[in-house]
């Protein structure tokens, strides 16, 4: 039995373009907006770029930290912290979707059902 991944993977821009410690945005084929961040650790996430408390699409504008370990993103609006692994906030009990990342070839891509 042969497994296929149902996930639509959209190449949001090259590595490269993505400065480190900051966050680029996209819109995905179904209209989500993700943010996509690059973490000075060189890893990549993503996220959605819904700030869940005030509803603005500003997450991928937020600062990108660590919080003992855990890589974060500071909300540019009321500075709550979310985990980039998990979407979970640091600060509160809000959360933001997470959505798995690839890299080909230097291109940064993420995957949405």
């Amino acid at each position: 039995m042969t497994v296929t991944d149902a996930r639509t993977w959209t190449a949001v821009c090259e590595l490269a373009r993505i400065p480190v410690a900051a966050g680029v945005a996209a819109l995905l084929p179904g209209g989500e907006q993700v943010a996509v961040f690059r973490t000075e650790a060189d890893d990549v996430y993503a996220i959605g770029n819904i700030d869940p408390i005030g509803g603005a699409a500003v997450l991928s504008r937020g600062i990108v930290g660590d919080a003992d370990g855990v890589p974060v993103v500071a909300s540019p609006l009321y500075k709550e912290r979310f985990d980039l692994r998990t979407g979970e906030c640091l600060d509160g009990d809000a959360s933001v979707p997470t959505y798995p990342v690839r890299i080909t070839e230097g291109v940064v891509h993420v995957g949405s059902v």
